[in-house]
């Protein structure tokens, strides 16, 4: 029986092999994600260092030269020209007896007029009023100082962070999107193989040739489930790699935390995700033999595939994450962040996700074998 799996799996990883179109299609996506999300991240992180310069409209500037001023200092400034790109309709009104008010220690009246429905806006409405919020807390401490009194009479808390959290472990959410990217090539990467293998073969009438010799459908369906999972760890060895080299690039330490992809979590992330590849595979193959065409499966695989995408979008929110760590592919990612955290990995999730994992693969296998003795399903009547 081994010796004719061997043979099979043989067969199929050659056959892959020759179709260099679709290896390389599950390729583009573990060199193309870490790349993707490094760029973003780093012109994210250029725009949090060097906010743009914001111009707003200024009504009765006049009344409030220490405001106008502050506003300039943080690189708010009023505009002088109605035509100018930087300008955004946001308007800052400020009242006829402000400086009245001001002088007698009352409430002084600055109305901001924009629209706040508008997304692009919203940034830059937030940091007007972060500006002015600093400004009147400076103004109200300086008011307390001129009557004698300790502005610090109005901290009734003094509170002190002792954070214990290592660089590692801040990552939280980009954390999770990492994993996520490394989870989900898995699936991808050996997607059109899978297809390729057993719909495409239907369609070529090599598999009603394959099925014409005295094999056993299990023999072949698990041939094919071992090549498809040999591909798919190829997909996810070429991310950590791209990953280990890119990841270093984004200067992470502007947010608080570092991501470091290191050999020991290469080599832990093999081991768990393997029993991840072997039910992709038979999960895809499965899934591609109840079409009844190539542009078929193709349609039921991309659906299909939203369930384990879900199942990580859940762990990388952390979203019922007592109940979502004992499930597949979850259990995983969850064991993988904490692994890059510094954190205790949870042994009884992950043997439990682990097993769990191991028989659905064993239980697609089966039920793939199982529609090869169907002349409808070889046919694809």
């Amino acid at each position: 029986m081994i010796n004719i799996i061997k043979v099979l799996f043989k067969k199929e990883v050659m056959d892959a092999s020759r179709d260099k179109r679709s290896v390389m299609a599950g390729l583009y996506y573990a060199i193309g994600a870490p790349i993707g999300m490094c760029l973003l991240m780093s012109i994210l992180l250029q725009q949090l260092a060097s906010p743009e310069a914001l111009k707003i409209t200024i009504e009765n500037a006049s009344n409030a030269p220490g405001l106008v001023a502050h506003l300039a200092s943080s690189d708010i400034k009023m505009a002088d020209d109605k035509n100018d790109p930087l300008l955004k309709p946001i308007t800052l009104s400020i009242s006829d007896d402000y400086k009245q008010n001001l002088s007698e220690g009352r409430p002084a009246t600055v109305t901001l007029i924009a629209d706040k429905s508008d997304d692009k806006l919203g940034k830059h409405i937030n940091r007007v009023e972060k500006a002015m919020a600093v400004y009147g807390s400076e103004i109200a401490s300086l008011r307390l100082v001129s009557r004698g009194i300790d502005p610090n009479l109005m901290r009734a808390l003094a509170i002190e962070v002792n954070d214990q959290a290592t660089p590692d472990s801040k990552g939280g959410m980009i954390l999770g999107f990492v994993v996520l990217t490394i989870i989900l090539t898995l699936f991808y990467a050996a997607m059109s193989l899978a297809i390729d293998t057993s719909a495409g073969e239907r369609e070529r009438n090599s598999l009603s040739l394959l099925l014409s010799h005295p094999l056993s459908s299990l023999h072949i369906v698990l041939a094919k489930v071992g090549a498809i999972a040999a591909f798919s760890m190829l997909g996810l060895i070429v991310i950590l790699v791209v990953s280990k080299v890119v990841y270093p690039m984004v200067a992470w330490e502007q947010l608080g935390f570092s991501i470091t992809i290191t050999p020991e979590f290469m080599l832990f992330c093999i081991a768990i995700c393997l029993p991840i590849a072997l039910m992709s595979s038979s999960l895809q193959v499965f899934v591609s033999f109840m079409a009844k065409s190539f542009k078929e499966a193709q349609s039921y695989v991309t659906m299909v595939l939203f369930i384990p995408m879900a199942l990580s979008m859940i762990t990388t929110y952390d979203i019922a994450t007592d109940v979502m760590q004992w499930l597949p592919i979850a259990a995983q990612q969850f064991a993988l962040m904490e692994f890059i955290k510094g954190n205790p990995i949870p042994v009884p999730q992950l043997l439990l996700s682990t097993l769990i994992t191991l028989i659905l693969c064993a239980v697609f296998s089966f039920l793939s074998a199982r529609m090869l003795k169907s002349e409808k399903v070889v046919f694809g009547l």
